[in-house]
């Protein structure tokens, strides 16, 4: 009953927050003399922070509209390669009219990366996009929020996750193919990956691991504790709940986001509520570049999907309970997965000195289990200062991390442009 209840107050409290978003753009619009008396501001403040705790916070747009390509300003168009019930596969497809530019986009290595279905959009990762979309052809996986998947197109596990990265993988050709896992996906990526060669199948030339749990019993953090401290039944009992009538996936059970939210803010709670403190301080004072970022910020932060619920028990038992991929004992849909087998794909993993999400290990454990990788087709990348979302988001990302991943996947490219042979090769 608790989504239920969820929705029941949301529905309750939606005219107050409407109501006070109205005011607080009434009380700042210029052309009204009412702003201009003492202590409007300050009043017009509380009423945005009080709209900006209410309000309803919907999956933001990727909104990349160019970016600068081999010295061009590049148009981008976001396009459905693949839709599937729960995940959609994206292109953002880089255009130009110059002959030459675009001969030089259609050399540029072709990179899927694959976004956690841990809570967030995976809008999450528009500036790791960004950044790639300079040299690069660009897939994302967009997961899909639970609650708007109806019943009828049936359910959603872990294999199901690795099924879907096969196909995705199979689709747009394995043979010049880079593939990109933040966090959550380095498991089901090193699976899929896995059973392909196995099957003896064609392999991703790199696969990149950033900041995942591969092997968990690694410097474990807060979130590992959690995971091991309860049993899967207090999981299924206490954070599994049933989609409302009011949704397209009504009766589905799922994890859902509010819940999910939760938790986020209650990892770091002072944080926020100083954050929050700060931004109707900026308000007050008329600090409206700082104020903008916040909400830019939050506007992220805040938005959040619901995940299917057998997919989320299978994460806590396979992953974070019972180890079984750095144990050698997981079975996808009756198949051993055998990171061994893994020989010509290159592997480049990174990792955060102050993650405290996956800690430091946790992803480096992916070498020891591809044995069947030549060490010198290997390389971990531990960057200092770097929290969980820095590897993936932020300067760091773009002056540190992501020239390092470009050249790796350059050096290793077939068929790779000459311009990025040569910044390889430096």
């Amino acid at each position: 009953m608790l989504y239920h209840l969820h929705e029941l107050n949301r529905s309750l409290i939606n005219p107050l927050v409407g109501w006070s978003g109205a005011a607080a753009h009434l009380l700042t619009a210029k052309e009204n003399w009412l702003s201009h008396f003492p202590g409007v501001q300050r009043l017009a403040a509380g009423y945005e922070l009080a709209y900006r705790l209410g309000k309803d916070y919907e999956k933001p747009p990727f909104a990349i509209e160019s970016v600068i390509a081999h010295g061009h300003e590049t148009p981008i168009s976001e396009r459905v390669s693949i839709a599937k019930p729960f995940c959609n596969l994206i292109r953002f497809k880089r255009f130009s009219d110059d002959c030459a530019n675009l001969a030089e986009l259609k050399q540029d290595p072709v990179v899927l990366v694959v976004a956690p279905l841990s809570g967030h959009h995976s809008t999450l990762l528009r500036d790791t996009v960004t950044s790639l979309l300079q040299d690069h052809k660009v897939y994302l996986t967009d997961w899909v929020d639970a609650r708007m998947v109806p019943l009828d197109q049936g359910d959603f596990d872990l294999d199901t996750y690795v099924a879907y990265i096969q196909e995705f993988i199979r689709h747009i050709g394995a043979e010049r193919l880079h593939v990109i896992s933040v966090c959550q996906p380095t498991v089901p990526v090193l699976a899929a990956i896995s059973l392909l060669a196995s099957a003896g199948e064609k392999t991703p030339v790199t696969m990149t691991m950033m900041g995942g749990p591969i092997d968990p019993r690694r410097s474990p953090t807060k979130v590992n504790d959690l995971a091991t401290t309860q049993p899967l039944s207090w999981f299924e009992s206490n954070v599994i709940h049933t989609v409302p009538s009011n949704y397209p996936g009504s009766g589905r059970r799922v994890y859902p986001g509010f819940l999910q939210h939760a938790g986020f803010v209650a990892m770091n709670p002072s944080r926020h509520m100083t954050s929050h403190w700060d931004f109707y301080e900026d308000l007050r004072k008329g600090d409206l570049e700082d104020a903008e970022a916040h909400r830019k910020f939050y506007d992220e932060y805040n938005a959040v999907l619901d995940m299917p619920a057998p997919f989320y028990l299978d994460t806590i038992s396979t992953i974070f309970q019972k180890h079984l991929l750095p144990r050698g004992l997981w079975d996808v849909a009756g198949q051993r997965v055998k990171p061994g087998d893994i020989r010509s794909t290159a592997l480049l993993t990174i990792e955060g000195e102050l993650d405290d999400i996956s800690g430091i290990g946790q992803t480096e454990a992916a070498h020891e289990l591809c044995s069947g990788i030549p060490a010198s087709r290997k390389r971990n990348l531990l960057v200092k200062g770097a929290g969980h979302y820095g590897i993936f988001s932020g300067r760091r990302w773009r002056e540190k991390i992501y020239p390092q991943l470009r050249d790796f996947i350059a050096a290793h490219a077939t068929g790779a442009a000459p311009k990025a042979r040569k910044a390889a090769a430096r």
